[in-house]
C-alpha cells in the first residue's frame, strides 16, 4: 500500500478528539479515510457504547464519497446500503448516515452519545450541525475525523474553530494539504488543472489548499484577453474562398432568456452548444433596459429569435426562459406559435449559481467558450465585469446593478440544460 507523506503523517499523528484534513482537490484526504481511517476506527469502537455517524452535506453524497469507494474495496458484505431509517451496516457495526445541510435532519441523534463522527466536506455544513456533534463527543474515546476544502477567511469553521485550536487547548489534529502533496496523481491532469485555476480563488484554495476571500473579477481569464475566444472560422465556397457565413459545429442552438424586472432589464442569449459538447459558442446577445410591457417584451424575443435564424440559418432548438415567470413564459409559448417560429419553449433548468460560475469558468480555462464579435457585445461585457461579492463571506456574485448579470444568468439559461454533459468533456479534458 502506496501512501504519501502527508497521509502517513495522519497516520502516526491523527489520534486525537477531532482530526481535521483541509486543503487542495485530488490530494489523497479522502482516499486514506476510506482505506484505513473509517475502517480502524469503527472497528476500534466495536462494541462500546455510543453512535457511529457519517455526515455528508446529503445522503446522496455520502454514498457517492463515502460508501461506494468503501464497497469498492471491502464489499457489499462488510458495507451495505443505507436503508430507509438512515442507518447503513459498515464492519459489522450499525452507522447512522445523515445529510448534514439541514439541522433537523441530525437532530435525529440529538440526545444520543456519539463514540465515532466522520465528516465528510464539513466546510458545507450549517454552523449549528457542528456545534451538535461537539456536544455529543461525550466519551473518553469519541472521536471525529473530518475532510473539507477551504473557503473563505471569514467561514465559521476556521475563525470560530481552527484558529482557536491553540487558544483554547482543543484536542485536535489539523492538516493542511497541497495537490502537490499526492504524488501520484497524473502530472498532465496536475498540470491541466493548474491551468484551469490559474488567476482565480479557486487556485488557491483547491491547489495550494489556503483559506482566502472571494473578491475581484470572477472570469479574470476571459477580462484579460477577450479576443482570445472570439470564433473566426468562416465557411469556405467551391473555390476556397472564406465567406462572410461562420462555420459553426453542429449543435443545439438555444436561447436563454432572463427577465430582470424594470430595476435591471431583460436579456437574451443565442448559444451554439456542439453536439459532442466540446464547444459552446455565444452566438449573439441583447439586453432591453426599461419600462417593457408584456407584448412588447415578447415581440423583441420573437425578433431575436428571427434574427438569429436568419443569420445562422438554423433552427432554434429551444428557447428558455426564467423558470420562476410562469406567466412570462405561456405568453412566449403562444407568441412562437402565432409567429410561425418553430422551437420549444420551456422554463430553462437553474442549477446553484457557483456551479454554473465553475462551469463557465472552465470552459474559459480548456478552451471550449468562443463568441461571434459582432452579436455578443452586451455578453463580453457581463463576463468581463463580474465581480465577487467582497462583502459577502459566502462566494456571491456581485448583485447590486452596477455589473450585467442578467445577461450572465441568461447565458447560463442556454447552458444549464446540458450542464451533465458539458462537464463530463471537461473530465475528459482534464486527463489528456
Amino acid at each position: 500500500m502506496q501512501l504519501s507523506e502527508k497521509q502517513k503523517e495522519f497516520i502516526n499523528y491523527g489520534n486525537h478528539r477531532y482530526n481535521i484534513k483541509t486543503g487542495a482537490t485530488r490530494s489523497g484526504k479522502t482516499y486514506l479515510d476510506i482505506l484505513y481511517t473509517i475502517p480502524a476506527r469503527i472497528r476500534e469502537r466495536a462494541g462500546k457504547d455510543g453512535l457511529n455517524v457519517i455526515l455528508g452535506v446529503t445522503t446522496s453524497t455520502i454514498e457517492r464519497n463515502v460508501l461506494t469507494p468503501l464497497r469498492e474495496i471491502y464489499g457489499n458484505d462488510l458495507i451495505s446500503t443505507i436503508s430507509s431509517r438512515n442507518i447503513a451496516v459498515l464492519f459489522g457495526e450499525q452507522v447512522y448516515c445523515l445529510g448534514a445541510e439541514k439541522v433537523n435532519q441530525v437532530s435525529k441523534i440529538r440526545g444520543s452519545s456519539i463514540k465515532y463522527c466522520y465528516c465528510d466536506e464539513l466546510a458545507e455544513y450549517n454552523e449549528e450541525v457542528f456545534e451538535l456533534l461537539k456536544s455529543r463527543l461525550d466519551k473518553p474515546y469519541s472521536c471525529l475525523d473530518a475532510t473539507l476544502n477551504p473557503e473563505s477567511n471569514s467561514h465559521w469553521l476556521k475563525k470560530d474553530f481552527i484558529d482557536t485550536v491553540e487558544e483554547k487547548n482543543i484536542d485536535a489534529f489539523i492538516q493542511t494539504y497541497t495537490i502537490f502533496d499526492n504524488p501520484f496523481l497524473d502530472k498532465t491532469f496536475v498540470d491541466n488543472l493548474c491551468k484551469e485555476y490559474e488567476g482565480t480563488i479557486y487556485y488557491n484554495r483547491y491547489i495550494l489548499g489556503q483559506w482566502c476571500n472571494a473578491e475581484g473579477l470572477i472570469y479574470k481569464k476571459f477580462a484579460d484577453e477577450p479576443k482570445k475566444y472570439i470564433w473566426t472560422k468562416k465557411k469556405l465556397d467551391d473555390s476556397g474562398k472564406e465567406t462572410d457565413e461562420y462555420d459553426l459545429p453542429n449543435g443545439y442552438t438555444i436561447i436563454g432568456i432572463d427577465y430582470g424586472g424594470n430595476a435591471s432589464g431583460q436579456a437574451f442569449v443565442c448559444t451554439r452548444i456542439s453536439y459532442d459538447f466540446k464547444y459552446v459558442i455565444a452566438l449573439g446577445s441583447e439586453f432591453h433596459k426599461g419600462d417593457i410591457d408584456p407584448d412588447k417584451l415578447e415581440e423583441l424575443e420573437i425578433n431575436f429569435a428571427k434574427r438569429m435564424m436568419y443569420k445562422y440559418k438554423t433552427k432554434i432548438d429551444f428557447m428558455l426562459p426564467d423558470n420562476a415567470e410562469t406567466v412570462l413564459i405561456r405568453g412566449l409559448r403562444n407568441a412562437v406559435i402565432n409567429a410561425n417560429v418553430d422551437t420549444i419553449v420551456k422554463g430553462c433548468i437553474k442549477d446553484e449559481i457557483n456551479n454554473r460560475i465553475d462551469l463557465e469558468r472552465t470552459m474559459i480555462a480548456y478552451d471550449m467558450f468562443y463568441y461571434i464579435e459582432e452579436e455578443c457585445k452586451t455578453l463580453v461585457d457581463a463576463l468581463s465585469s463580474a465581480l465577487w461579492d467582497s462583502e459577502k463571506i459566502e462566494d456571491v456574485r456581485l448583485d447590486d446593478l452596477t455589473t450585467d448579470i442578467d445577461t450572465l444568468d441568461a447565458f447560463e439559461y442556454s447552458f444549464t440544460r446540458y450542464m451533465k454533459q458539458i462537464n463530463n468533456m471537461i473530465e475528459r479534458r482534464r486527463k489528456c
